[in-house]
């Protein structure tokens, strides 16, 4: 109970200060971790296999995903309409620094596979959180086409062993000013009980 009472508290310590100031709380990557270089692999704001940057203040609705140790998300699997766009607060309740990086399989698996050659690299984009442990994050993200997407933890080597969910989009694909407005309520409850693994 403590357990859930602390999540509860640390993801409204950062959707709060979000939805007030209409932008997403990015923390800094951990050291050796930031590539903010340009590249196919990298959103820096523009459109994506798997999406685009959301509006802070467009959010259709906000889904907490909690990274728990040694390597796993909760929960491990998420649907989404295409055009919506969608506030995930990533709380890390583990002691070990996490990441929540959004992406398709083959641009998760290059990635990661680019940071195994080089050590020092670091990123800081729009559909990435870091996330040291007993902290949260924010991505805001909108999903424009339908399909399987996958978010994952590319630190160290917990995406090899497995910390990685998969992102349904179902719909037809959204037009670049399209915005989706419809009621979270059910949606978001079943979220709520997926941080619990009820």
């Amino acid at each position: 109970m403590q357990k859930q009472l602390f999540v509860i508290a640390l993801a409204a310590s950062v959707a709060i200060p979000a939805f007030a100031h209409d932008e997403p709380q990015k923390p800094k990557p951990p050291a050796g971790h930031d590539h903010s270089s340009t590249g196919p692999a990298h959103s820096g704001g523009k459109e994506t296999a798997f999406g685009r940057p959301g509006d802070p203040a467009k959010v259709d609705r906000t889904i907490v995903v909690e990274m728990r140790d040694p390597v796993e998300f909760s929960p491990a699997e998420i649907a989404v309409i295409t055009g919506e766009t969608v506030r995930f607060v990533v709380v890390n309740t583990g002691k070990h620094e996490h990441e929540m990086v959004l992406g398709t399989m083959q641009e998760l698996e290059e990635h990661q596979e680019m940071m195994k050659r080089q050590k020092d690299m670091h990123h800081d984009e729009p559909h990435m959180a870091h996330v040291a442990p007993g902290k949260s994050g924010v991505i805001v993200w909108q999903f424009t086409k339908p399909g399987e997407f996958y978010y994952a933890c590319l630190v160290e080597d917990h995406f090899d062993l497995g910390m990685y969910g998969k992102l349904r989009v179902a719909g037809a694909p959204a037009s670049q000013g399209e915005h989706m407005h419809h009621a979270a309520g059910g949606q978001h409850g079943q979220e709520m009980r997926g941080m619990y693994g009820g």
